[in-house]
């Protein structure tokens, strides 16, 4: 008999040992409980689900606490009044069993075994639920529904913080255990889990994540926690079910939170407090610090034009937990709360994180966060600071302040400066730049804006088209055609053919920053009327609308924008020949032929 099959045969053993043990001492803490025995097996069970090696048997074993702890819970002996010292002692032992349970499961979900992540999630979830209920039952009847807040907080620094897996695998786990601390992001399948089961569908879990979220950013420096941002803006990112009205507070991980609180006190300050646009975050009292005293220093809120909401409505800092989580104003406020506390965070780190971390939030932020914000020019500075990243970047930060300036009244005089200084040598060469119209169209979109500022973003892509693709030009003359129409006062700039009929003659100040004085209404757009002569076809075609009557309707730009050199091949290769072109001849077949002959002989 080969040496190596008695080793396996002892292993096999062990493994059913084990199995065997875990269910042997689970039935011996499910008896003891409902007995009144002892509970020491339960520190038996819990070493073998730190030493164990193998994920099958962690399993079992994680899964056999759950059911035993679900049982301790539900039994009251972890809350409630402690009668004796005795069982004062016995609770404190039992608790720190569940903290060393808790530890374990938040440090699983940074653990190389898929199914060992989404279950110690699951655990961890379902544990909230029965600790939360059985506060609330075994606590005085007249206080408010209870929210095991201790517990949920270990959840979110398991999530945003990713401590290393505890699971035992002897050499190996060292060498794990170095990879991870480089490695401390939290993974994609615990991530959309969480999103996906808990964070978008449970409002409660929505409000203690945020609270708490934006709590545990301030207390880790980004020297101390460099992943610490980037884990909060992978969820945040994902959440697209934010409540609009009151109404949709509906939905409640811990059933006894579902149920209506007590009305909240009204502000006697008269009808400047409109309840779904209240204070900043700032002025949502936590568990940890008094209210501020600059609340009473902030200007109010506009109200929405299709609120007809009227009177006095309670402050958020005011309101109790439980009134918090049926109050709109409430989730909005942590929502600013946790996005304030976010943002600052984003920009540290090298440039490279800095200028992806500014395009995930830049994308999201005008439709999945401006509008739930309890006062969006909060975000003022970070988005003006964005701006000076350039590029994508820049130019999303300047839709975001065209958002506020737009929807909530934001002063920012230089916005048309800073989008004038996009306009380099480089902007319709880069890969962009089909964002950059479709922005840039709305931006100029208003009739109401100067003729002279029009005209010089108009004289400035023009005369950037000399030295750009096929592609991008195709792009220019629609939204230049488009812009003639809005601003008839333009119309003056394809009409001045004698005065000005060359770049010498051109009165256009090319190196001005400032478009209002630029002098380009005084010019002209003789660098499209040279595109007749494009060497691309349907370039020139297009250039030749200039010289027709304005009377077609305005291009719709997004029929142009997404256009490439291999667009642009690709249809003329695919093109259909309507008239078959000339093609070479026998010579016996040309009239006249001998005379040919004799000139090719010459030539």
């Amino acid at each position: 008999m080969p040496p190596s099959l008695p080793s396996k045969k002892r292993k096999t053993r062990e493994a059913d040992d084990t199995l065997r043990t875990i269910q042997d001492l689970e039935k011996q803490l499910t008896t003891a409980v409902s007995n009144g025995s002892s509970l020491n097996p339960l520190a038996d069970l819990l070493d073998i689900a730190l030493d164990t090696e193998s994920p099958a048997h962690l399993s079992k074993a994680i899964y056999a606490l759950y059911r035993v702890f679900v049982v301790i819970i539900t039994n009251g002996l972890l809350s409630g009044p402690d009668r004796t010292e005795e069982a004062k002692a016995v609770r404190a032992w039992l608790l720190e069993r569940l903290h060393g349970f808790v530890d374990l499961l938040a440090s699983l979900l940074k653990d190389e075994e898929t199914s060992l992540k989404t279950s110690s999630l699951d655990i961890l979830f379902s544990l909230q639920k029965h600790l939360s209920s059985s506060l609330t039952r075994t606590g005085d009847s007249n206080q408010p529904p209870q929210f095991h807040v201790s517990h949920f907080r270990k959840i979110v620094s398991a999530l945003l913080l990713c401590p290393p897996s505890q699971r035992a695998a002897g050499s190996k786990k060292r060498k794990t255990e170095a990879e991870s601390h480089n490695d401390r992001t939290l993974d994609p399948d615990v991530r959309d889990r969480f999103v996906n089961t808990w964070f978008s569908v449970n409002d409660d879990i929505r409000w203690f994540f945020l609270r708490d979220a934006a709590l545990l950013i301030s207390k880790h420096p980004y020297s101390e926690a460099p992943q610490l941002p980037g884990n909060l803006l992978s969820i945040l990112e994902r959440l697209t079910t934010f409540p609009t009205q009151a109404s949709e507070l509906n939905s409640w991980w811990v059933e006894e939170m579902g149920t209506k609180p007590p009305p909240a006190k009204k502000s006697k300050g008269g009808g400047d407090d409109d309840g779904d646009d209240d204070d900043a975050p700032e002025e949502q009292a936590d568990a940890d610090g008094e209210d501020d005293w600059r609340k009473f220093f902030d200007d109010p809120p506009a109200k929405p034009a299709a609120e007809g909401k009227k009177g006095p409505a309670a402050r958020v800092h005011t309101l109790t937990i439980h009134q918090s989580l049926h109050s709109l104003a409430a989730h909005r406020a942590v929502f600013t709360r946790a996005w304030l506390a976010l943002l600052p965070q984003l920009s540290q780190g090298s440039t490279e994180s800095t200028r992806a971390n500014s395009l995930r939030v830049l994308n999201v932020l005008h439709r999945g966060v401006i509008p739930h914000l309890t006062r969006p020019i909060l975000i003022m500075d970070w988005v003006s600071s964005s701006v000076d990243h350039g590029g994508t970047v820049g130019l999303l930060a300047l839709n975001a302040l065209f958002t506020l300036m737009k929807e909530y009244n934001l002063d920012y005089p230089s916005f048309y400066t800073r989008l004038y200084g996009f306009l380099d040598r480089d902007v319709l060469h880069l890969k962009h730049r089909a964002r950059f119209f479709r922005l840039t169209e709305l931006f100029l979109s208003s009739t109401h804006l100067p003729a002279n500022l029009v005209a010089s973003f108009v004289k400035r892509l023009s005369r950037l088209s000399l030295n750009a693709p096929p592609a991008a030009v195709i792009m220019l003359i629609p939204f230049t055609y488009n812009m003639l129409r809005r601003h008839p006062a333009l119309m003056a700039m394809i009409h001045r053919t004698d005065d000005l009929s060359g770049a010498d003659c051109d009165g256009f100040d090319a190196s001005e920053e400032n478009p209002n004085l630029t002098n380009a209404l005084e010019s002209s757009l003789w660098e499209l009327y040279t595109h007749r002569q494009h060497y691309h076809a349907p370039v020139s075609t297009l250039a030749r609308i200039f010289e027709e009557a304005f009377t077609r309707p305005s291009y719709t730009m997004e029929d142009f924008l997404d256009h490439t050199y291999g667009t642009l091949f690709d249809t003329e290769a695919k093109r259909r020949i309507r008239k078959e072109p000339a093609t070479a001849l026998e010579l016996s077949q040309v009239p006249e032929a001998d005379g040919l002959d004799e000139l090719w002989t010459i030539a």
